[in-house]
């Protein structure tokens, strides 16, 4: 499925479920919430999603603990399910999923490459998060998050784990 299909399903199952949606996105710059507004209707569903690029953002508009970052760094999964749960806290909805990598084509490292990506799902109290390298260019790495990102939160509103393994 292309994005528009993916956002597209996941609305219905939002619909079914009554239930909202927020993103917090840090390497995506907003795309995953650009796919879900792609589909009518998806205020239904969707009211905020957060861009916080910077770590001082992630901390101020989603409370992440700044002492992670240095810790553990901004790509991490401690980072990513931190992210979800400010989303969650701020929006108070139900489903929240956040994004934070390395999209490149610099930034990576030997322990944290170019393509390197961390997911947060979170599903009321249970959250989920997944190390994902992808592959590609900055677009394709992008690309490919915004897609993960929304198969995972499709897989919670049908009752599965949105990780694999």
């Amino acid at each position: 499925m292309n994005l528009t299909e993916l956002a597209a399903r996941l609305g219905e199952e939002l619909q079914r479920l009554g239930a909202q949606i927020t993103t917090a996105e840090s390497c995506t710059g907003g795309g995953i919430a650009e796919a879900i507004t792609r589909i009518a209707g998806s205020s239904a569903w969707f009211e905020v999603g957060y861009i916080t690029y910077s770590n001082a953002q992630k901390t101020r508009q989603l409370g992440v603990p700044a002492e992670l970052f240095e810790q553990v760094g901004a790509v991490s999964a401690e980072v990513v399910q931190a992210m979800a749960r400010g989303a969650q806290r701020n929006s108070e909805a139900r489903f929240a999923v956040a994004v934070s990598g390395v999209a490149g084509p610099g930034g990576g490292t030997a322990e944290k490459p170019v393509g390197t990506v961390w997911i947060a799902w979170a599903d009321g109290a249970q959250v989920y998060a997944q190390h994902h390298l992808f592959s590609g260019d900055r677009q394709a790495v992008r690309e490919q998050t915004v897609a993960a990102a929304l198969q995972g939160l499709i897989a919670l509103t049908v009752g599965e784990k949105p990780v694999r393994g």
